[in-house]
């Protein structure tokens, strides 16, 4: 930690920030007052050890800077990767599908490493201590600058699903990100988890905010009763004297995944066809490079790059996919690079194009972990930061209980903060068993920490938190895992239409990715017993998508029990007995 702590020395030359000697010896002087080093020779090999981590040369005349996901992180979090990120099909040991030692090997990743850390759950507690947290949005601005130092016309395009996540953003309406992200310098942007502000609220930001600031672009959004583009669909622009076409892509499938009803007049779709069309224009109008920065998630961007000629990036998100290396996949036009930027401002892609007689020539590219230890804030972003929390501080802050074990989300299947919730939904609302929805947002906390109301609405900040309480019989229970899990597990990407697997309490039950609909989930039980099919249970959750829906804000639910515990011992998760996966390098359980 202390090679991160001289970091902020060393920085200076990228950013034009100064450090006076008197500065330089007070830091040097307190890592060694910390007994981070043996001696000054020490001190100054860790720090440019560290240093060499950002230091990436300019490649080529035309660069991309991406981020996605970030959903609200304006602080620095922990945040921990998953270890079920299963693959099937043809996707069955292919990146994005690899976690853990699999990955690492995949890419000759030192095991301990800062990089193994970024990039794998591995050993996580105790690098996450030695590391530090990540992102945030000072120190994403840092290292923003520090790339734009050597590309200057570099584009900055974010990927979606930042206004949505944190407390702050659902008490501003989303303003505090939008804010935030015009102060960071974002050029583009395309959309999802922002529709569940309403299309009303959307189309303020767009008009009052961004105009003329940043593109939001979406080519697969359209109205309903004559199919005309809400959105741009793409924009180009000069960069180094060349023209570049970047296009967006919203998530496909919003109305399904969210309600319905926030965007009534508006269709979506992943549309192919219109996507060609949004390419050979481009082309047409001079455009050397096409870029796409979308919201289908992995999977889906590879089967459409696969599909649509012309392309020679996609830049993705939605699925939080840390890709270290762009997978190169081949159409009838040629290549499509396709890679994606992970999450809660956690990394950022750098891609650097070398164009050449009018075509891309060869590319860079180097997904850069943010770490908070060794990019210091930016003064102007983190003052920023701190006036629009200052109204919400001490009720972000208040400690609600302490928790003895690591708490964290993304998976497949379940993590710890979701057992958390269902285990607090049943106990507050009486029920047999609960769902909670299968979100891949939400940050880490390490054992000992205290959870505060700030760490549960990052887990449960939605437009539509609403908790509920409602009777099921074991058929239907069987109807909506099994929908759940065809959305996960369809073989064909362009019907993975959702997140990750519901979150279930209570119930135990099997589940088999590689059979057929309806015949997924297995051996379902409640305390030992086989569910009955026309038996009735007591069900709880939150998050409806219904148009109407009401209830107590699940936030409260789990605030009220985190109140009565005081400390929370280390949850118990509830990970399904898995069938057929046996070998398959995406789960390490």
């Amino acid at each position: 930690k202390g090679a991160f702590l001289l970091r902020h020395i060393f920085i200076n030359r990228h950013i034009n920030m100064e450090l006076n000697r008197r500065e330089f010896m007070g830091v040097m002087a307190a890592g060694a007052a910390a007994g981070m080093f043996s001696s000054w020779g020490e001190a100054a090999a860790a720090a440019s050890k560290a240093d060499k981590l950002y230091e990436l040369p300019k490649f080529g005349n035309v660069s991309f800077l991406h981020f996605t996901d970030c959903h609200a992180q304006l602080m620095p979090v922990y945040f921990r990767e998953p270890n079920v990120n299963l693959g099937v099909g043809s996707m069955q040991g292919q990146v994005p599908h690899l976690v853990g030692e699999s990955l690492l090997k995949k890419y000759g990743i030192p095991s301990g490493s800062p990089l193994a850390h970024a990039y794998t759950y591995l050993d996580f507690e105790k690098s996450a201590k030695a590391y530090g947290k990540v992102g945030g949005f000072a120190h994403m601005a840092t290292l923003v600058k520090m790339m734009r130092a050597s590309r200057p016309h570099a584009f900055l395009v974010d990927g979606g699903d930042t206004w949505q996540g944190s407390a702050t953003a659902l008490w501003t309406n989303g303003q505090d990100m939008v804010d935030a992200t015009k102060l960071l310098g974002v050029d583009m942007m395309c959309p999802h988890w922002e529709f569940t502000y309403g299309a009303d609220r959307v189309m303020e930001i767009v008009k009052k905010d961004l105009a003329g600031k940043i593109e939001f672009l979406a080519q697969n959004v359209k109205t309903n009763d004559f199919g005309d583009p809400v959105f741009k669909p793409y924009v180009i622009r000069q960069q180094n004297g060349i023209p570049v076409a970047v296009i967006g892509q919203a998530f496909p499938y919003t109305p399904i995944a969210n309600p319905r009803h926030f965007v009534p007049d508006w269709t979506f779709g992943i549309q192919d066809d219109n996507m060609q069309k949004m390419v050979d224009e481009c082309r047409a109008k001079g455009a050397k490079v096409v870029v796409v920065i979308s919201h289908n998630g992995m999977d889906v961007d590879l089967k459409m790059a696969s599909r649509v000629r012309g392309i020679d990036a996609i830049l993705g998100g939605h699925t939080h996919d840390g890709v270290i290396q762009p997978i190169k996949v081949k159409n009838a036009g040629g290549v499509t690079l396709v890679t994606n930027a992970g999450s809660n401002t956690k990394f950022l892609g750098v891609l650097d194009f070398d164009v050449k007689n009018g075509k891309v020539a060869d590319f860079r590219y180097k997904l850069l972990p943010v770490f908070a230890d060794m990019l210091p804030a930016d003064k102007d972003m983190q003052a920023f930061i701190d006036r629009v929390r200052s109204p919400y501080k001490a009720k972000l802050e208040e400690t609600l209980a302490v928790t003895e074990g690591l708490l964290y989300r993304r998976g497949n299947f379940n993590g710890s903060f979701d057992q958390l919730i269902v285990d607090a939904l049943m106990e507050v609302k009486g029920a047999d068993l609960a769902f909670s929805p299968g979100f891949r947002w939400g940050t880490s906390l390490l054992p000992g920490q205290a959870i505060t109301r700030e760490h549960v609405m990052d887990q449960t900040a939605t437009t539509y938190s609403y908790s509920t309480l409602t009777e099921m019989t074991g058929e239907m229970i069987k109807t909506v895992l099994e929908d759940v899990c065809d959305n996960l597990f369809n073989p064909d990407p362009y019907y993975q239409q959702g997140g990750d697997m519901v979150r279930v309490g209570g119930l135990q039950y099997a589940c088999a990715p590689l059979e057929k609909m309806g015949k997924r989930i297995q051996d379902m039980r409640l305390n030992g017993k086989p569910i009955e099919a026309s038996k009735k249970y007591k069900v709880a959750g939150w998050a409806p998508v219904a148009e109407g829906a009401t209830g107590v804000p699940v936030w409260d639910v789990v605030e009220t029990w985190l109140k009565d515990k005081k400390k929370i011992a280390p949850r118990k998760i509830n990970t399904p007995k898995l069938i057929g996966m046996k070998g398959n390098p995406g789960i390490a359980l």
